[in-house]
């Protein structure tokens, strides 16, 4: 499968909605799912003993309802979770808030960090194994702002820290890094550095671009069970 556009992956959520029936909540429940086991195995790799920790960094739109079902699926695996919101829980609308209440009815902790400082996101982090940026997704388009931006920067500090605290962190993109633009390649002065990125369906075409890398790390597509003929027509419509 090549990469594709914005356009393109909006196209493949629709078609996939609209004409084959596929309800959006199924689709956010595999990338969530399969997204959460892809970060156990690679945190399999250099876990010593103990739970991996975990901190999901949601941001208001699908890709935060991502990281809630990322959370649920990843406390079923024995992880320790916690979810620190970028925005105002009421915020969530559609699939995001039904896997919000089924976080907040499942007993996940969450913060709301909306109105913190940065000094708070980054205490939020500070025991993590990983980091999981869901701030935003391949919807968003121009610099990221208040708490997301905020956010941003303490996942980039924490991914390695100074003083006393020197245990490196990692950071797990869903779908493209925060502050990315999926199509142009281009990173925001505020733009998360992420060691993973799970993309969803298929490579976005930004990802192809130079110096990409340094804000993607390592490239998985994660499978979402949208069918076959439905991404072989989209790749051959491009």
């Amino acid at each position: 499968m090549r990469s594709l556009t914005r356009d393109q992956v909006r196209a493949v959520d629709l078609r996939a909605i609209g004409e084959y029936s596929l309800p959006g909540i199924v689709l956010m429940e595999n990338a969530g799912r399969n997204a959460a086991h892809l970060l156990m195995a690679l945190a399999s790799n250099d876990r010593i003993g103990g739970p991996l920790r975990v901190a999901i960094a949601c941001g208001r739109g699908n890709n935060g309802g991502d990281g809630f079902v990322i959370a649920r699926h990843l406390e079923n695996l024995g992880a320790e979770v916690k979810l620190l919101l970028a925005c105002d829980p009421a915020a969530y609308r559609g699939d995001a808030a039904v896997n919000h209440a089924v976080a907040v009815r499942a007993g996940i902790a969450i913060e709301p960090l909306k109105s913190a400082p940065a000094e708070a996101w980054s205490a939020a982090l500070v025991e993590s194994d990983w980091t999981v940026d869901a701030l935003l997704g391949t919807g968003s388009s121009g610099a990221p702002r208040g708490a997301v931006a905020t956010a941003i920067r303490a996942i980039n500090l924490a991914r390695n820290p100074h003083g006393s605290d020197s245990r490196p962190r990692k950071i797990f993109a869903v779908d493209i890094p925060s502050g990315f633009d999926c199509d142009t390649g281009l990173a925001a002065d505020e733009c998360v550095r992420a060691d993973v990125t799970a993309s969803f369906v298929a490579r976005k075409i930004g990802f192809d671009a130079p110096g990409s890398g340094a804000f993607t790390g390592a490239v998985h597509v994660i499978d979402i069970g949208v069918p076959r003929r439905l991404l072989d027509e989209t790749a051959a419509d491009g």
